[in-house]
């Protein structure tokens, strides 16, 4: 079943978004120089604050604490940056980390099996270990965020190694929690679909004594979800999910401020691990089929529990300091399903199932130390930083396997294999490193119209064994010029550092094998203009980005019963691309946030290397989204949105095509007063035009793209 035309190769969507962001710019306003700088006096910091007609604006978000370590505003941050406001998030009943990202072009989906999600930015795939930030410290993200407790996500592309140290060339992606309120909230939501799924939510918020100097916010859910794909008895994959997070603030004296955060996730799912693709591109059965058992599932259990305080020693000075426990528990039943070698009819040749039981123990922690100040010297203003951070990690495994590779076939049942992770014959498998790092950052801002950003990390990981110890140093340096006071063009240069650790995968024959670390660099050169008085941000980049020492998991030729994978290191792989976004409110009813994104991925190895000059798995060339909002009254706002994909390699020899696809969303929201408390109900449509798509993974684990999808959302503002 072919599901996208393979000629389709650039979206009419991709173009459209191109042209409408080509066209904005010659909406701004035509100023001389003059009139800019007498403006930029007076008004600049003032522009950059998006008060415009409404109270506020839900679409445009002023600065990224993550991208500085502060909040310094994002027209003075030399990196491309993408901040989607929980608004968004709300308004597309986003229930995922996946859905929400699907608001940025240059990040692309991977594998959801095993109940968590993968993702690429600019090509690169995000570590679980260090691509994940929560208010800027690590987090072991191997599962689905809980999403309803963020009130922005950050997209931080090209290399952050100067600030975080270990992290990918490709980006980061920092999650900013609900902060407490002055003002009292209670909010209830409760949303629903077709397939029966529920979520209740309640975000309550408010000063817990009269003076407001003990604050709160708390955030519950519960959701049960009802997927739409079906194990081969008949039944559906199901999620149970529950989650609780409170933050607490003190004000304990004028300069000192103490917040404690706790949140608990309990997540328990059914297996999916995706579709299987034959040699053409083509699913292997039914979009609805799941292969693993009924009886597999994965269990997670999360506990976080962090405290930070801001100390202002002056009006230009302060220091900032946090420390994160994060316990991370899993036990994963799972049946492991596999094609037979050299087959691609499971109804006629059957499939194989190798079941086991394993426990999972992760812990991540963190902590940091900022200084923080503005100074001036020799008529030169300062953003100074100086800090350290560190990381103690650890990971033990129990596991017990059953018999490898039973055959089975479609349909028949298996029974629950008597199995307990407490029996593994191997003992516990642990492993644990630390990790140091020390920063320093200076923005300069030399005059109205330019302005200089140099910093430098120094990085040291440190693991038990001769020659597991690994250091790096790792510069960044930027420089803005503002042309007018509503716009700025930047260059950059970033280094990434990215330790490996070791290969933890049974089935691979590097199984266990030390990693070397991977070193990026990126140049980029970007733009961004604040039009319509500052309710509307236009951006846009062009970056190239070279990683040496490549870690690679490529499938074996010929599998074997013990081995159906192999791990190695060795040449480079060199990203380039351009990429475009518009963010905010273009008039007084009408919002929108939209990207795009031209990639070219490949890796450069030996000439003799079988992937010399191939792609890495979902690099699409092409990709573009766009999301609106049109306010047709003060109670009635309509939503429309399109995602377009382009065409991807679903294995690294790309012999595997994935076709590129178009998907329409919409949505409808209505307000109404009861009893002098703000209801509303929102109907959105997900995939209109019920179109056939494969999203993110490999021939062996695709994500099926669901058909047409109705939620209905009903909230209620006390």
């Amino acid at each position: 079943m072919s599901l996208v035309s393979r000629s389709f190769k650039v979206s009419p969507l991709s173009i459209a978004v191109v042209s409408a962001l080509a066209v904005f710019p010659v909406l701004a306003e035509d100023k001389s120089a003059e009139e800019a700088k007498a403006e930029a006096v007076s008004t600049a910091n003032i522009e950059r604050i998006s008060v415009t007609g409404r109270s506020f604006n839900d679409y445009k978000v002023g600065s990224a604490s993550g991208a500085m370590r502060g909040d310094i505003s994002l027209m003075d941050t030399p990196q491309s940056v993408t901040v989607i406001p929980d608004f968004v998030i709300d308004e597309q009943l986003a229930t995922n980390l996946s859905e929400v990202l699907v608001n940025d072009s240059s990040v692309t989906g991977g594998s959801e099996k095993w109940n968590r999600q993968v993702f690429s930015i600019r090509g690169f795939e995000l570590s679980s270990g260090s691509g994940y930030l929560i208010n800027g410290q690590q987090q072991w993200s191997h599962y689905v965020q809980p999403i309803e407790t963020l009130q922005q996500v950050e997209v931080l592309k090209g290399p952050s190694s100067m600030l975080y140290g270990q992290s990918g060339p490709g980006g980061l992606i920092n999650m900013v929690t609900k902060k407490p309120t002055t003002e009292t909230i209670f909010d209830l939501g409760f949303d629903t679909d077709e397939h029966g799924s529920t979520r209740f939510q309640l975000d309550a918020g408010g000063a817990i004594n009269e003076a407001e100097t003990i604050r709160y916010r708390t955030v519950l859910v519960k959701q049960d979800t009802k997927y739409w794909r079906e194990y081969q008895d008949g039944s559906n994959q199901e999620r149970d999910r529950w989650l609780g997070y409170l933050n607490l603030e003190f004000d304990i004296t004028d300069d000192l401020l103490l917040s404690l955060k706790y949140d608990h996730t309990q997540d328990k799912t059914g297996i999916d691990r995706g579709g299987w693709l034959d040699s053409s591109g083509d699913l292997i059965g039914g979009e609805d089929i799941i292969w693993d058992q009924p009886w597999a599932f994965t269990d997670n259990t999360i506990t976080n529990m962090g405290a930070d305080i801001t100390y202002h020693i002056s009006d230009d000075w302060k220091v900032k300091a946090g420390y994160n426990d994060q316990q991370f528990n899993r036990q994963r039943l799972d049946s492991s399903p596999s094609l037979i070698s050299g087959s691609e009819d499971p109804f006629t040749d059957g499939y194989t199932v190798s079941p086991f039981d394993r426990y999972d123990d992760w812990q991540h922690k963190t902590g940091y130390v900022d200084f923080i100040g503005n100074f001036s010297t020799g008529g030169l203003d300062h953003q100074f930083l100086l800090g350290a951070n560190m990381l103690d990690y650890y990971y033990g495994q129990l596991k017990e396997s059953g018999d490898k590779k039973q055959p089975v076939m479609p349909g028949q049942p298996i029974p629950r294999p008597d199995l307990d992770y407490n029996n593994d014959p191997d003992g516990k498998y642990e492993s644990d490193y630390k990790h140091y790092g020390f920063y320093i950052q200076d923005l300069i801002t030399i005059n109205d119209s330019w302005q200089v950003l140099a910093g430098v990390r120094y990085d040291e990981q440190k693991k038990e064994g001769e020659g597991n110890n690994s250091y790096a140093v790792s510069p960044k340096f930027g420089v803005i010029y503002s042309p007018a006071a509503n716009g700025s063009i930047y260059v950059n240069y970033s280094k990434s550092f990215t330790p490996q650790g070791s290969v933890n995968n049974d089935k691979d024959v590097n199984d266990k094998m030390n990693l070397e670390p991977e070193y990026g660099e990126q140049y980029e050169i970007g733009t961004k203009w604040e039009l319509f008085d500052g309710s509307l941000l236009l951006t846009g980049a062009v970056f190239d980005i070279t990683v040496s020492n490549v870690t690679v998991t490529e499938d074996l030729e010929v599998p074997t019963v013990d081995h159906e994978k192999i791990t190695t290191q060795s040449g480079e792989q060199r990203h380039k691309g351009f990429e475009m976004g518009a963010q905010g409110q273009v008039s007084d009813n009408w919002f929108m946030t939209a990207s795009m994104m031209y990639l070219n991925a490949e890796y450069v190895r030996p000439e003799s290397d079988s992937l010399n000059g191939m792609t890495p798995v979902d690099a699409p060339e092409w990709s573009a989204n766009v999301w609106t909002r049109y306010e047709m009254t003060d109670a009635l706002a309509l939503n429309f949105g399109a995602i377009y994909v382009g065409e991807r390699f679903a294995n690294t020899s790309n012999t595997v095509t994935k076709d590129g696809y178009v998907r329409f969303d919409m949505g409808a929201a209505y307000t109404m007063d009861v009893m002098g408390s703000d209801v509303s109900v929102r109907l959105n449509v997900k995939n209109l035009f019920d179109t056939d798509y494969l999203a993110g993974g490999t021939t062996t684990d695709v994500t099926v793209g669901e058909g047409r999808h109705l939620g209905l959302a009903l909230e209620a503002k006390f």
